[in-house]
């Protein structure tokens, strides 16, 4: 090929990828995601779901068109979900510990998407949020998987806005010791039972609706907290264990010795890989055995034989790590007489 020929091939390549090039920057992954409250940088969360804008439309039938007019009503502010590990700085587990004592919190913040470099790229930004969920992940003796916390926020309103700071504002915060938790890394602790082989308790979550206060003319609608509603607890444990558990529903249940006096208060701890710190403690108050049920067995089959009850909780209480390492006036609650040490796992 000529020098003329190869010349103008090279010219016409460089014309075509200019031509077809897209404007703009580049596609990026994200990489983390970022959690500020009320201006004060919170860390990093596991995953974000939710927050999207929409509006609903309405059709307006009657008039001289031929066709149906259309419209669209107030934005509507989806709920944004996100899933937190230990890490945190203390304001997202303050204002978790205050939704669950029925002093709901409003707070404003954003989360921003950064990428792998940590170059903040989106931030989406939401005011007046309520704390509307707080999932608490399956405690399981045999799970390596880590867990996680799941948040529910139920904002007034969202905007999507052009980022603000470098990366060197949360480059910081990716040197924070990261507490994994393990759902296999837990004490339960139930005054007068015996809870040394539990080995199993049922994801549980702590809801309060928010009460949308629609006025008149308002185009972005106020929200109330409703009310606060604390779910049961699903425990699975050795039939070896279950002789307390056993006598507690005999009287409980079918003896009907089931007032105030005979309820029980208990805590979940959850602690770290090693098991030596203590990541939160989740406390119960006012418990009530209403079911316990033996799990199905096979003959012949290498199993544990397991049981499993079930018991309301009128009230809990949500102490992160630092109210947790504080000296607490409630004295821990004692196993039964010649019970073995805990075990977990």
């Amino acid at each position: 090929m000529s020098n003329a020929k190869l010349l103008c091939l090279v010219t016409v390549l460089a014309l075509s990828s200019s031509l077809f090039a897209m404007p703009g920057e580049r596609s990026y992954v994200s990489g983390n995601f970022f959690l500020t409250l009320d201006g004060a940088k919170c860390g990093y969360v596991k995953s974000v779901d939710g927050g999207a804008i929409s509006a609903e439309v309405i059709n307006e039938p009657a008039g001289p068109n031929y066709f149906v007019k259309k419209r669209i009503g107030q934005p509507k502010y989806e709920d944004i979900t996100v899933q937190i590990g230990f890490s945190m700085t203390k304001f997202i587990y303050e204002w978790i510990a205050a939704s669950w004592a029925a002093k709901p919190q409003r707070k404003n913040g954003s989360i921003v998407a950064l990428d792998q470099s940590l170059t903040p790229k989106s931030e989406r930004q939401f005011t007046q949020a309520l704390i509307t969920e707080t999932t608490i992940p399956a405690m399981d003796g045999s799970s390596k998987e880590p867990a996680y916390l799941t948040v529910k926020l139920s904002p007034e309103v969202i905007r999507n806005i052009q980022p603000g700071g470098s990366k060197a504002d949360f480059g910081e915060y990716g040197k924070i010791e990261q507490k994994m938790f393990l759902p296999s890394n837990f004490r339960l602790d139930i005054a007068g039972l015996d809870c040394t082989k539990v080995n199993k308790i049922e994801s549980f979550t702590i809801r309060q609706k928010a009460v949308t206060d629609d006025i008149g003319d308002a185009r972005d609608y106020a929200k109330e907290p409703g009310k606060l509603e604390f779910p049961n607890l699903k425990i699975t444990l050795s039939e070896t264990a279950a002789q307390s558990w056993i006598d507690w529903h005999k009287s409980f249940v079918i003896e009907g010795k089931n007032d105030e006096s005979f309820e029980k208060s208990g805590s979940l701890t959850l602690l770290s890989p090693n098991r030596q710190t203590v990541l939160v403690i989740i406390k119960f108050h006012n418990m009530g055995i209403f079911s316990l049920v033996p799990d199905k067995a096979e003959a012949n089959a290498d199993q544990i034989k397991r049981v499993t009850a079930e018991l309301y909780v009128e009230r809990m209480e949500f102490l992160y790590k630092e109210e947790a390492a504080a000296p607490s006036s409630t004295p821990p609650a004692k196993p039964p007489a010649g019970s073995p040490g805990v075990r977990r796992g």
